[in-house]
């Protein structure tokens, strides 16, 4: 009795740290740059991502950053901050995978894997067709 209780204790703990990897993504990260925060929820079994701060929300005119660069006109007057730009990533042993991200500065959507290194930060590696044809960015959590 002792030995399946011990048992039943530790699966239960077991699956409780794979509970909390899986979220592990959630909160406020900083782009490489440094001049957006992006904020990374999740959205029914998914996670999402949008702008949340931009170091310059105007340009050198005082006018807000909208989509200029969007390929569907219709979205080019939308404002950057508070642009959804990363969508539809699932968890999967350690990685979040099969998303997409949004680049405002080139209006072009690229796959994305995401995963957290060791060190806390933020791998985002993003790619046309081929994940070894991308580029890869550190993020760090904003604290």
């Amino acid at each position: 009795m002792k030995y399946i209780s011990m048992l039943l204790l530790f699966t239960a703990i077991s699956f409780t740290g794979f509970g909390q990897n899986k979220d592990a993504i959630l909160g406020k990260w900083i782009n490489s740059t440094g001049e957006a925060h992006v904020e990374i929820f999740k959205k029914a079994d998914k996670y999402n991502g949008k702008i949340v701060w931009l170091k310059t929300q105007k340009d050198e005119k005082g006018i807000v950053k909208t989509d200029l660069k969007n390929p569907d006109p219709a979205l080019r007057s939308r404002p950057i901050l508070g642009m959804e730009m990363l969508r539809d990533f699932v968890y999967d042993d350690g990685k979040w995978t099969d998303g997409k991200i949004y680049d405002p500065k080139s209006g072009k959507t690229y796959s994305c894997n995401m995963n957290i290194k060791e060190n806390g930060d933020l791998n985002m590696r993003g790619y046309i067709g081929v994940s070894l044809l991308g580029r890869t960015e550190v993020w760090k959590r904003v604290k």
